[in-house]
């Protein structure tokens, strides 16, 4: 008994030989558990009572076709463009095994094995109709109207992708390390180093930034030890997974100034950078790499801030607060001020009218000054006008009362509307 103890901790700890077949039978067993049980998987959420119902004014809601990208029915990744009444004006079917059979650039633990492998979590549409998204923490693909496959980049990038004025990307990414690094003492590997990446349409990496570094650089060392417990020992072992124990920071959300907005306390060049299991937003210089701004522990488990003009941003605040009953929770999208300081929320759920997610999330300001909000785990976007009236709603049921998670919903500039009924018309 004490050579087996003994043994099956060094195997656990150090991961020799047999580690790996325990994992996938472990695995395995979890698999097969979930599927004789009623417990469905994570992508999928079982409603304990249906979303009030909403009459879509369309002479309130914001002009143009809209963006989805969402788990289906059967396993089955899937991105929409819909017209405002819900209809299908483009789709497709994206299946990470047919996109990406050759992952060599992913961990072996991370390599997906079964559909849908993965979800998608950020996209944007190009001007000539193309998509290009994230196989969340698998890597960054661009493909065309017809789905074929133009560029993928072979980077674990995941969470969001912003298409900036200039027509690049910004994204957030992970590097993953299997040896010890100076720069991070307390990190045991193998971990995760959470990065800031500029992607050329052509999908080549222009510039990036490693998160621990400006935080560093900044007086901000401590963020780095915020999921150290033990008072002697600041050090954090990672697990080699995806969201594991190292994963300090969560970066979810990057976002550079735009040139259409008028300059404040925040300019051109300026960056905006959500840190999520930190509480944690800030603004920095990409070429000073100064940190500007920060707000720390005023949101909770938050994602997808968004400039609003040069002083302020809205941040979509999770609010994962435990609450005596869960039903009670609600997320807010928060207005926050650099110049005056100040944090007001603009829109919060209430129990009458439900708007929570404990993960994921995003918002979108409208040129009509409306606010189209996704809320992922209740397979939900809604939009909002000015006084907080829901005056669109999308759903994404897939069975009766089960609804698929959705990553984005969101609105696309008028060019679009032409260019997918034009392209449909050419089919």
């Amino acid at each position: 008994m004490f050579i087996s103890f003994n043994v099956g901790y060094l195997v656990r700890e150090f991961q020799f030989f047999p580690h790996q077949f325990y994992n996938e039978a472990a695995k395995g067993w979890e698999k097969i558990r979930e599927r004789n049980s009623e417990k469905l998987p994570w992508y999928y959420i079982r409603l304990n009572k249906l979303p009030f119902e909403v009459d879509s004014n369309s002479a309130k809601t914001s002009e143009g076709l809209t963006l989805v990208t969402k788990m289906a029915a059967d396993r089955q990744i899937v991105v929409e463009i819909i017209d405002i009444e819900g209809n299908i004006v483009h789709k497709w079917d994206i299946d990470w095994f047919e996109i990406w059979p050759d992952a060599q650039h992913l961990p072996e633990n991370d390599i997906p094995k079964e559909k849908p492998g993965t979800n998608i979590h950020g996209a944007v549409v190009m001007e000539n109709g193309d998509l290009v998204f994230n196989f969340e923490y698998l890597g960054l693909v661009r493909i065309d109207r017809k789905g074929e496959v133009v560029w993928r980049l072979p980077y674990q990038t995941h969470h969001s992708i912003h298409k900036h004025d200039d027509g690049n990307l910004w994204v957030s990414g992970s590097r993953y390390h299997t040896r010890r690094n100076s720069r991070f003492p307390h990190l045991i590997p193998p971990f995760y180093e959470e990065t800031i990446l500029e992607v050329s349409p052509e999908g080549e990496i222009l510039r990036e930034w490693s998160v621990a570094d400006i935080l560093q650089k900044n007086g901000y060392t401590g963020l780095l030890y915020q999921g150290t417990l033990n008072n002697e020992s600041t050090q954090i072992k990672g697990d080699g997974l995806i969201l594991g124990n190292s994963d300090i920071l969560h970066l979810n959300d990057v976002e550079p100034f735009s040139s259409k907005l008028e300059e404040g306390f925040f300019k051109q060049g300026d960056v905006l950078v959500s840190l999520r299991n930190i509480n944690t937003v800030f603004v920095f210089n990409i070429e000073s790499e100064k940190i500007k701004f920060i707000s720390i522990g005023q949101v909770v488990r938050q994602h997808d801030p968004d400039f609003i003009d040069g002083n302020s941003f809205s941040v979509f605040d999770n609010n994962n607060i435990s609450a005596v009953e869960a039903n009670l929770r609600q997320s807010r999208i928060l207005i926050m001020s650099a110049k005056e300081n100040t944090t007001d929320v603009f829109f919060e759920g209430t129990v009458e009218k439900p708007f929570f997610t404990n993960v994921m999330g995003k918002h979108q300001w409208q040129p009509n000054g409306n606010l189209l909000i996704t809320e992922s785990k209740a397979g939900r976007g809604f939009e909002i006008d000015r006084q907080g009236e829901v005056v669109w709603q999308y759903i994404n049921y897939v069975d009766e009362g089960v609804v698929g998670i959705v990553g984005e919903v969101q609105r696309l500039p008028s060019e679009y509307t032409y260019l997918f009924n034009n392209f449909n018309s050419e089919k």
